[in-house]
Parts: structure tokens; sequence; C-alpha cells
């Protein structure tokens, strides 16, 4: 169960490095989407390490 739930954090982390990718690329990329979808990202990160860690 612990694995699955890893799994879909992974999941979620993956797709908002790919949303900050596709923001970066924009002309004028939007500074306070991206740092909300980076602290979102590293959010997850955390999570995904509390629960590996135990």
């Amino acid at each position: 169960m612990e694995n699955a739930h890893v799994d879909a954090l992974a999941s979620k982390h993956a797709a908002l490095q790919a949303q900050i990718d596709a923001e970066e690329q924009r002309p004028h990329p939007d500074d306070v989407l991206l740092h909300r979808l980076k602290k979102e990202k590293l959010r997850l990160k955390d999570e995904m390490l509390g629960l590996t860690v135990h």
C-alpha cells in the first residue's frame, strides 16, 4: 500500500516537472505559477522521502 502511495506521488512529481519545463519554455514565463509549481513539487518530494525513510 505504501509503495502505491509513493508511486502516485512520484507520478504527480513528474507531472509537475513537465508543467515547470513547459512554462519555462514560454517566451514570458509566469513567475508566480513557476514558484507555486516548484513549491508543490518540493512538498511532494518531502512527502515521498518521509514515506521511504520508515
